[in-house]
């Protein structure tokens, strides 16, 4: 009987591309063709569920190339999206816009953005860590406060329920909906252009009709936000927010 290695679906797995061991995750599917996808966990490859393992990592090590550059620009984009060093200067995401921060001393802890900079007032200015925390804190709030109203504006126009929401820190999702109507959306929606946060929003308020993603609940978020497929594809292209 002849051997053919296999993975279980979704197992990580490791293959050693130019002398150095990458790690991926391998899923089974049903398509004819190997494909391979980068992305903030890093690289997943989907395969036939007849392909052995050596095809597979051959087929890595012929675009081992391609994957190494993936795998540069997600981890350049993961350290850029909130600052490095909490000082004057460093870059700020906020709304879709990178800001400059800009610190100074004040009695009291006051943060205000313009066009170009977040200005933050602080007793400490000089201590990173409580910069940092004020930020986030600050960040949190404006989440609140421009996310909240969507939601509302939102859900009265599929249902008379009104939902109750909560702010998440969750790593691998913008939001969810539960079947108590709970809403749940990552505060990191502040740190994309409204657009999209408001995509996110449409997203979870649909799932207060149609707790799937059949074509219903697709339906739903096209009255909600009509043209969202757009939205939908964008969004992907700032997920490394979420392990920000």
């Amino acid at each position: 009987m002849s051997v053919r290695r296999r993975a279980l679906d979704g197992a990580p797995r490791h293959v050693v591309l130019g002398g150095e061991a990458l790690d991926y995750r391998l899923i089974r599917a049903r398509r004819r063709t190997i494909g391979m996808e980068v992305d903030l966990s890093g690289l997943t490859v989907r395969a036939p569920r007849w392909v052995t393992l050596a095809e597979i990592e051959g087929a890595l090590r012929e675009r081992a190339m391609w994957i190494g550059k993936a795998l540069a620009e997600w981890r350049a984009r993961r350290r850029d999206v909130m600052p490095r060093e909490w000082k004057s200067g460093a870059p700020i995401l906020y709304r879709g816009r990178e800001l400059s921060l800009a610190i100074f001393p004040g009695r009291r802890e006051a943060i205000a953005p313009d066009l170009f900079h977040l200005t933050v007032r602080h007793p400490r200015a000089h201590d990173e860590a409580e910069v940092a925390e004020g930020v986030g804190r600050w960040l949190k709030d404006e989440a609140w406060h421009l996310i909240a109203p969507r939601v509302a504006f939102h859900a009265q126009r599929i249902t008379s329920a009104t939902p109750a929401m909560r702010l998440s820190n969750a790593r691998s999702e913008w939001g969810s909906c539960n079947a108590r109507g709970e809403i749940r959306l990552n505060w990191r929606l502040v740190q994309l252009p409204p657009a999209l946060a408001d995509y996110v929003v449409a997203h979870e308020v649909a799932h207060l009709v149609e707790l799937n993603h059949s074509p219903r609940f697709w339906a739903a978020v096209e009255h909600l936000l009509p043209g969202h497929t757009t939205l939908k594809r964008e969004l992907e292209n700032w997920t490394a927010l979420l392990a920000a």
